[in-house]
């Protein structure tokens, strides 16, 4: 890639993620276009489909989740590694409003290629957490990696049109994590 059309990818995906961020996956793809400061055109060409601008925006936040998986997994604590994990997930998901959702519909509607590889990512590096955390005992070992996205996901959604949605959640899932019971006192 030339390195001019390599600077509107870049501005594009940047532009792409603070709107998607600001507006959910439905962001105008014209605004899109006008915050990285080129044409509609340009836009289409680097990126001829929303589903394909949206998974490139999501791949790249996905690297990030999946490489602060893999530095947690150096963590001396693998239980709180992988809480510390599901909390990460958590701001990505309400970071990223109906990014995920959007990416899997677009998989059922017409690609299924599209948001598999980065939902595979996902899973792989919450199951080697999970896996880790289970040898350790510090989770129950009937528990899947699947089942944490997905209750991680349910408190996502329903806290998503909060304006504190990112400090419900993370309360949220505190109380998914530890249980409603009182937690012991440390003295």
């Amino acid at each position: 890639m030339r390195a001019d059309a390599r600077r509107n990818y870049d501005r594009i995906l940047a532009a792409a993620a603070a709107a998607v961020a600001e507006h959910g996956a439905e962001a105008s793809l014209e605004e899109i276009a006008r915050r990285a400061g080129v044409g509609s055109a340009t836009l289409h060409r680097h990126f001829p489909s929303r589903q394909l601008l949206l998974e490139a925006v999501f791949r790249d936040k996905v690297e990030a989740l999946c490489a602060t998986a893999a530095g947690l997994a150096a963590e001396p604590g693998p239980g709180q590694a992988l809480a510390a994990w599901l909390r990460a997930v958590a701001r990505h998901v309400v970071t990223n409003r109906g990014l995920a959702a959007s990416l899997m519909r677009g998989a059922h509607d017409g690609d299924p290629s599209l948001g598999a590889t980065c939902h595979t990512m996902i899973i792989d590096a919450g199951a080697d957490l999970l896996a880790r955390a289970c040898r350790a005992n510090a989770v129950r070992p009937d528990v899947s990696i699947t089942d944490l996205l997905t209750l991680v996901n349910a408190i996502c959604l329903a806290v998503e049109h909060e304006p504190d949605g990112q400090a419900q959640a993370d309360r949220l899932l505190t109380l998914a994590l530890t249980g409603v019971r009182p937690q012991p006192s440390s003295s």
